[in-house]
């Protein structure tokens, strides 16, 4: 099947949305209070504060949980996005690792996307796009660094980390992108989970269809699985990639190892890391090392000297309204 599919067949179609303002909610929300009381569902202290934000208008998955220290300077960014097979899972599984993060000093985005039974692929990249150009517009309210930030995914998010990694010829102040358990090649586990394999890979093969609409990787469908597939669109500007594996997951260590032998040829760095065992994201992320390794790896990449080249500045937040702003999830 993967023969049947070339990158001349590509037809990227996904394209930054528009910031959603106020007025753009489908349904009526409830509104917080301007300035958030300190409990346990809006701040986890005296100073770090945390909302929630509409970020699209489609759907009511395009939200993030923002935790930031309003007047603390531009501070970098770490996007979170979790997985769930591209048709489940809920930010709300972020929390701690988003806490841990806004601990360390950073402003987290927690994010929600589009899931495969609502839109087939590339919703769910382009949400992500439209998430951190939507934080990049608004980088002085968050207290943001729009020239400094990394993005973490875990299995099917880090499918959509990845993917965002490689969009065009890179991201403007994207220094970093880390995948746990990444499906970076869906036509590989299409491939892998055909029958006789385990039902993790079966399943996923299920999954990555669903993402693609329900098609299969041949014919017509062939350009939206090229559009699915992150090695073949590295190119030279693109951020380095840290990935985690366990040695004997279902979403094997090869898969990064494509991505690697892409992102190298163009001269951009790739480490990959594999654990010993069978766990997968998550639970791979809470094996000791893991995550105090992500950190340091992180810490490395958003303390680099700035690209040479200069980012346009973001929006003043007097001239661009903010995204619209509802309860917690």
């Amino acid at each position: 099947m993967r023969s049947a599919v070339t990158l001349s067949a590509l037809a990227l179609a996904a394209v930054l949305l528009a910031p959603v303002a106020a007025e753009a909610a489908p349904t009526p929300t409830p509104t917080p209070t301007p300035t958030p009381s300190p409990t346990s569902s809006e701040s986890t202290s005296s100073s770090l504060v945390v909302r929630t934000f509409s970020y699209g208008r489609e759907s009511a998955h395009q939200r993030m949980d923002v935790w930031w220290k309003p007047d603390a300077g531009r501070r970098p960014g770490v996007f979170i996005i979790h997985g769930g097979w591209w048709s489940g899972g809920d930010k709300k599984y972020m929390k701690a690792v988003s806490q841990s993060y806004a601990d360390m000093g950073y402003t987290v985005f927690n994010i929600n996307y589009r899931l495969s039974q609502e839109a087939a692929w590339p919703a769910q990249r382009t949400d992500t796009l439209d998430a951190i150009a939507t934080a990049r517009r608004h980088a002085d309210f968050f207290s943001f660094d729009p020239d400094r930030y990394v993005v973490i995914g875990f299995s099917a998010g880090g499918h959509l980390a990845t993917a965002v990694g490689t969009y065009k010829d890179g991201l403007p102040g994207l220094r970093g992108v880390v995948g746990i358990s990444p499906v970076v090649s869906p036509l590989t586990a299409f491939n892998d989970g055909e029958e006789g394999a385990d039902y993790d890979r079966r399943k996923l093969r299920q999954a990555a269809i669903a993402l693609a609409g329900g098609c299969l990787p041949e014919g017509a469908c062939a350009k939206v699985w090229a559009s699915m597939e992150v090695p073949w669109h590295a190119s030279r500007h693109d951020a380095p990639v840290l990935t985690v594996h366990s040695s004997d997951e279902f979403v094997p260590s090869y898969e990064s190892e494509l991505l690697k032998e892409r992102l190298n040829r163009v001269g951009v760095a790739m480490n990959i890391r594999v654990v010993p065992g069978t766990y997968h994201s998550s639970p791979l992320y809470r094996e000791p090392g893991v995550a105090t390794g992500v950190q340091e790896w992180v810490a490395g990449k958003l303390a680099a000297p700035a690209r040479s080249t200069a980012t346009p500045q973001p929006t003043s937040t007097q001239r661009s309204p903010l995204p619209k702003s509802t309860s917690r999830d």
